[in-house]
């Protein structure tokens, strides 16, 4: 693992459109990561399916926290977050492979075991044993992926719009498809669609500030194309420790009502919580996670962490 500083360095691969967007990208990533909210490192860990970036807040000793965030977005998106957690835990705010941040742009197959094994040079890279992980969409669905198959490297689980669990909705691709060649104005229309309402009590200008993040994500970022495969029931129940689940009642990407009714049948030890009137976008939710990853600390704190 090293630390970096400065400039770090990015492939355009094939998730770019250009060269030019790609740099582009970094540099913004760049100035969002100059303003983290809190002291941090900058380090980059070596896997399986290439370089990760991750920026890690908080005391070097204190329990573990991996953050893994959606689809089309890096590391950055948990600025907001990190300040509440960082005084109690030791955060580390993955850049996932194949996204728009500083990691390697490999997309192995969803499903495979291949972003388990990614997982387990980036924890070994870290010096973790093990773990608590927050996941959002795209991360939920890997934090699920990684807690099914290695239950014993995680010690809770953190699930905010979780892929995988509840039905994907279809329809609202139409109406967004539509606003999409109205310029500027069509795209952030078709965001807000797509996200729905932020909760209340969010400063507007951090909302802004991310959404215009996002539509330039949008213009120069090729997405993923592949469906995430949906759980099985006999999966889920491998969730063994604590789960808390928070997603918004009017998520126009996932069926959040079956997300909590399979939840409720195969993880019935899983806390589930609806935001009303909230998108696929349940942000401001910092201090309840908090309060769950605090929950029997003596469970988190007793349990060896580092290797030597």
């Amino acid at each position: 693992m090293d630390t970096v500083s400065g400039s770090e360095p990015f492939s355009t691969a094939v998730i770019y459109n250009s060269a030019a967007g790609a740099r582009l990208l970094d540099e913004r990533y760049g100035a969002l990561l100059d303003a983290w909210p809190v002291p941090h490192e900058r380090l980059r860990v070596p896997s399986r399916a290439g370089e990760t970036f991750v920026v890690a807040s908080g005391p070097p000793d204190a329990p573990p926290v991996l953050l893994l965030h959606g689809s089309g977005t890096n590391a950055a998106m948990w600025q907001g977050d990190v300040p509440t957690w960082a005084g109690r835990f030791r955060v580390y705010a993955v850049d996932v492979i194949g996204e728009p941040g500083r990691s390697a742009p490999a997309r192995p197959p969803l499903g495979s075991d291949a972003y388990a094994g990614w997982l387990d040079d980036v924890l070994a890279g870290l010096g973790l044993d093990r773990a608590s992980i927050v996941g959002a969409s795209l991360g939920g669905w890997l934090a699920v992926d990684y807690a099914t198959r290695r239950p014993e490297r995680v010690d809770r689980l953190v699930l905010l719009c979780p892929g995988g669990i509840g039905r994907q909705k279809w329809a609202v691709l139409i109406p967004v498809l539509l606003l999409m060649p109205f310029g500027r104005w069509g795209k952030r229309a078709a965001m807000r669609l797509y996200l729905g309402r932020p909760p209340r009590g969010l400063p507007a200008s951090g909302v802004r500030r991310f959404l215009d993040h996002m539509l330039l994500v949008q213009r120069h970022f090729r997405p993923r194309r592949e469906r995430l495969p949906v759980f099985d029931d006999g999966t889920l129940r491998r969730l063994t420790m604590p789960v808390l689940v928070i997603a918004g009642e009017r998520d126009a990407a996932l069926d959040s009502r079956d997300t909590r009714r399979r939840l409720a049948r195969t993880v019935p030890h899983a806390t589930v919580r609806l935001l009303p009137g909230v998108g696929h976008f349940p942000a401001g939710q910092a201090q309840p996670i908090l309060e769950f990853l605090l929950q029997n600390p003596r469970d988190v704190r007793d349990c060896p962490r580092r290797h030597p």
